[in-house]
């Protein structure tokens, strides 16, 4: 009873700030509308322990809740953010994690080749299945890059990796390192059109076995070696490397570390392309509302994001001269919305191919990181670098030659 009274003088406060198409069924049979709208979003709590979780909302702890099974939440994932957020926001806490707590997870999460390669086991050998269907056939896991914005989502991610391409200048014969080359797709490509030599890392064994598989298919055996090795083990030079979506893995702390690696692997005369998640709080602190906790704790571990500023640093303490920035942040917001569509549109296959635990997981994950970008908690640079101290004459003159 007293938890029921709770819950009344809870829903009441809400409605007196918001109008939220939810409602909630109780244990007993009972429910609660918190709009005279049409529910999108339905929160069954199965018994009063589960109360907790909305009385003091979060999206990590709705986050928690939903994938542990202490609360049973319908509805389209877009929808289901969006109410946890307005919920979140009821409780008046701090927005993100305090600059003294960010550090001290970092010093009781330390970046080890060890604990590299098991976050990245973690997260990308869920089933290469389970990533065929809500990625595109190329099966490209980043920020895709919608020229027009009105581009399905195969068209925009081979729109990105042409770009990414491009901006570096790669020429036929070069040399070209990809770190963290996911299923091969950019190498099969550069490979492909702009007739580079190619190395691609990765630390997952499932995206190795089939970039391999992709290479042979597409008969570029010759032209592409795929390397289940860490970045920080490979040696040479390359003329152009390309880091897409992988530097969020390597801890802020170390950044220095691996772009200075990434400078000893580059030639002279060489570019390298750095594309990236970052935050945008400038004490990189974590998300909202606990969205960045979730993720830590189910969805990348030891993961970090760097701010913008941060990054630009530690190019520079890493050899690196920063030629070129660009935001793309809202393409990433439609890149993840995209993801979203699909995963749902495929539910019942994606089920199959992972037990119900992770199938949640992703389910809100993946719309939360839409959400995330489009509210700017979030965002997405490509950094085109150089040597530091090269020749001002290898520069281009202009940036027309990214858009030919």
């Amino acid at each position: 009873m007293f938890d029921q009274m709770k819950l009344s003088a809870w829903t009441s406060g809400i409605r007196s700030k918001f109008n939220l198409p939810l409602r909630v069924e109780l244990w007993n049979g009972a429910h609660v509308d918190l709009s005279s709208d049409q529910p999108r979003v339905k929160i069954r709590v199965p018994n009063p322990g589960g109360l907790r979780y909305l009385l003091a909302p979060s999206l990590g702890n709705l986050g928690e809740a939903y994938v542990e099974g202490a609360l049973e939440i319908e509805g389209r994932a877009a929808d289901m953010i969006q109410v946890g957020s307005a919920l979140a926001e009821t409780t008046g806490k701090p927005a993100r994690t305090s600059r003294v707590a960010s550090a001290a997870m970092r010093l009781v999460s330390p970046h080890t080749r060890e604990k590299d390669a098991e976050a990245i086991r973690y997260h990308y050998d869920v089933s290469n299945e389970f990533y065929s269907l809500f990625l595109d056939p190329a099966m490209v896991y980043s920020c895709a890059y919608f020229e027009n914005g009105d581009e399905d989502l195969a068209t925009a991610q081979q729109k990105k990796i042409d770009h990414i391409l491009t901006k570096i200048g790669v020429q036929p014969g070069q040399a070209l390192l990809d770190i963290g080359c996911g299923w091969g797709a950019l190498v099969i490509r550069a490979a492909a059109k702009f007739g580079a030599r190619c190395v691609g890392v990765t630390l997952s064994e499932r995206q190795c076995e089939l970039a391999r598989k992709r290479v042979a298919e597409a008969g570029l055996q010759d032209r592409i070696e795929i390397r289940l090795q860490d970045y920080r083990d490979v040696d040479g030079q390359f003329d152009r490397i390309t880091s897409v979506g992988m530097f969020e893995h390597v801890g802020v702390d170390h950044l220095p570390e691996y772009f200075g690696r990434i400078n000893k692997l580059l030639a002279p005369g060489g570019v390298v392309m750095n594309h990236g998640i970052t935050t945008t709080d400038v004490e990189q602190r974590n998300s909202p509302h606990g969205s960045g906790e979730f993720i830590d704790k189910y969805v990348f571990p030891h993961g970090e994001l760097a701010h913008l500023s941060t990054v630009i640093r530690t190019m520079q303490e890493g050899g690196l001269e920063v030629r070129d920035v660009e935001n793309l942040r809202r393409h990433y917001a439609r890149t993840c919305a995209q993801w979203t569509e699909n995963f749902e549109n495929n539910a019942d296959r994606i089920r199959a191919t992972c037990d119900p635990k992770t199938f949640r997981i992703w389910h809100v994950y993946l719309a939360g990181c839409a959400y995330g970008f489009a509210h700017d908690w979030i965002s997405l640079y490509q950094i085109v670098c150089g040597k530091a101290g090269d020749t001002p004459d290898l520069m281009p003159w202009s940036r027309k030659y990214m858009y030919r």
